[in-house]
């Protein structure tokens, strides 16, 4: 039996992926900050559940010792992120962004990566089969981003793009450091959640598919790599 622990699963692409996963036989953790979500999530997809705000060390140290008392870890989908608006909904742009405020999204987005990865890699590295999924996105994409015939190119916000190439980098460094594991970001696609407001053009069934593909990836599967349902994406 795989067991596996999504953050940020009460809803959207957490909450799919959970539902396809545990359809697939795995045993999901429904990572939430919210107990109350959480847990109604878990009743509704017959999953477990596990208290974890990615902000917080002493949080994610409690979400390891449920983990660890239930039996330990296969997959960590590091799944929980936000992205910064305006208050009528727009994106903050590059000229409104501040260091303030783009700390609040990395606290999430990088560190939240970071402090979940490190915090779990005891019991992973305890798998005979360990998998780390990071959720990026095209944004982090250097190529995309510069190209003007991609939609990449037009997005405005700074903090945002900036924070999912740190987790492509991040990735890329894990996989290198821990070779054992498979560890991989992935681009589930402009995805309509309450992450933009549901602006996005695919449903979360779409978006889910190549995080549910790289949770299930086999040792002999790729490490360090892109992807989005298509394939390898450029750096």
């Amino acid at each position: 039996m795989t067991t596996t622990l999504i953050t940020g699963a009460n809803k959207g692409l957490g909450y799919e992926t959970a539902r396809r996963l545990v359809s697939a036989g795995h045993t999901v953790y429904i990572g939430s900050r919210d107990a109350d979500r959480g847990r109604r999530a878990g009743e509704e997809l017959g999953a477990r559940t596990v208290l974890i705000d990615v902000t917080d060390d002493d949080s994610v140290a409690a979400a390891v010792k449920v983990v660890e008392a239930d039996g330990g870890l296969d997959v960590l989908i590091n799944n929980a992120g936000i992205e910064a608006r305006t208050a009528d909904g727009g994106v903050v742009g590059a000229g409104e962004e501040t260091a303030e405020s783009m700390r609040r999204l990395f606290e999430t987005n990088v560190f939240g990566v970071v402090r979940v990865t490190h915090a779990f890699l005891p019991l992973l590295r305890r798998s005979a089969a360990p998998v780390v999924v990071n959720v990026s996105s095209s944004l982090g994409s250097l190529a995309r981003v510069t190209a003007p015939d991609s939609p990449a190119h037009a997005y405005p916000g700074l903090a945002y793009p900036a924070s999912k190439a740190t987790v492509n980098m991040i990735t890329v460094q894990y996989a290198k450091a821990f070779p054992a594991m498979r560890i991989n970001a992935v681009e589930p696609g402009y995805t309509a959640t309450d992450l933009n407001r549901r602006t996005g053009t695919q449903t979360v069934e779409q978006g889910a598919e190549i995080i549910v593909r790289m949770a299930q990836v086999g040792p002999d599967g790729p490490t360090g790599g892109y992807f989005d349902a298509e394939g390898p994406l450029p750096w």
